[in-house]
């Protein structure tokens, strides 16, 4: 299932780095982030559902409706990307949080049971992305150049999805 996110992720940031270059219109791009965003909201309920996830379900709710705010955001005209900025604001210590716990893993609970194993790549990942959220925050507030942030999306889509998920489906298991 991871794999399958990545890859419709990157089906948002590609346009979206795009867009941010010149090279498109804001109304489709805002309606197949929505798309993306409703999605990963979905993947996270069936994560916490069904695959009983709630480390990776969190993160993916908090993602999806930034995502789905990113999405309304473009499809309205992008005449106002304050509360975009505000949401991505509010993403930097989820993801720093993310970022550290997957260095250590989770504290050890009664029994030995750790509820957050150590993973280096979610950790890198969480870097990255806070790395971009900190541009879509001050981008927002008209204080990062936006072709910066469609040139960031674009890079990190290779780096932060497509070499994750297609390592995944070739080795099943993540770079690092």
């Amino acid at each position: 299932m991871v794999e399958s996110m990545l890859m419709a992720i990157s089906l948002m940031w590609v346009p979206v780095g795009l867009l941010l270059l010149g090279k498109g219109e804001a109304k489709g791009t805002g309606a197949l982030v929505c798309m993306v965003g409703t999605l990963v909201l979905v993947s996270a309920i069936i994560e916490a559902a069904v695959f009983k996830d709630p480390w990776i379900a969190a993160l993916l709710f908090a993602y999806g409706l930034f995502y789905c705010i990113v999405g309304y955001t473009l499809y309205s005209g992008m005449e106002d990307t304050r509360t975009m900025a505000n949401a991505s604001l509010t993403l930097i210590p989820i993801s720093i949080v993310y970022m550290l716990l997957s260095l250590s893993g989770g504290p050890m609970l009664p029994g030995g049971k750790q509820l957050i194993a150590k993973s280096n790549f979610l950790a890198f990942a969480c870097a990255g992305y806070t790395v971009l959220y900190i541009m879509v925050w001050l981008n927002g507030y008209g204080k990062f150049s936006g072709k910066t942030l469609g040139a960031s999306l674009i890079i990190w889509t290779i780096v932060g999805l497509w070499v994750p998920s297609f390592w995944l489906l070739a080795t099943g298991k993540l770079p690092f």
